[in-house]
């Protein structure tokens, strides 16, 4: 009997990775159409330095670095990038010259609101056509999902990333 339990929860295992893996699938087109939509040419892992200026209002290019997850030489060619698109701007920072500091342009501040907003009306539009339990049951799935990921619901770091 054990063994059949197990047998049963591997499989119901193996289900909810695949839904989840399908629902991924789904979330990441989102991000990557809602990024299209901007015009700019971002990619996602550009778009979260931009996210975490938004949050930091000017952070140093090391501790974006350690944000993201990307070593410096990374953070470095990724704000290159968005520099020369004018969506961020580097200075030197006043009480160390060696450093950098590094903050979003107003049309780096447009392209976070306007990509964000775009999401989250694309979610809007699926999550309307889920019945009311439907939906409660997605907003108690996803809230234990995250919870046993350690994330934070969204309104702890409305812009997407924890800490920011």
């Amino acid at each position: 009997m054990a063994e059949q339990q197990q047998n049963v929860g591997g499989e119901d295992l193996a289900a909810v990775v695949s839904a989840v893996l399908t629902g991924s699938r789904l979330l990441v087109a989102i991000a990557a159409r809602s990024l299209s939509s901007v015009g700019e040419s971002v990619t996602l892992p550009q778009f979260r330095m931009l996210v975490v200026l938004a949050g930091r209002g000017e952070a140093k290019l090391v501790t974006l670095a350690e944000a993201l997850g990307v070593n410096p030489s990374t953070a470095v060619r990724m704000a290159d990038r968005l520099g020369n698109a004018n969506l961020i701007v580097r200075a030197a920072n006043p009480r160390n010259r060696r450093e950098s500091l590094i903050r979003l342009t107003g049309e780096g501040r447009r392209v976070v609101d306007e990509v964000t907003a775009c999401r989250a009306a694309e979610i809007e539009k699926i999550v309307s056509r889920l019945s009311p339990q439907q939906r409660h049951a997605l907003v108690a799935a996803m809230a234990a999902f995250n919870e046993a990921g350690g994330e934070l619901p969204v309104d702890a770091h409305p812009l997407g990333w924890p800490g920011y």
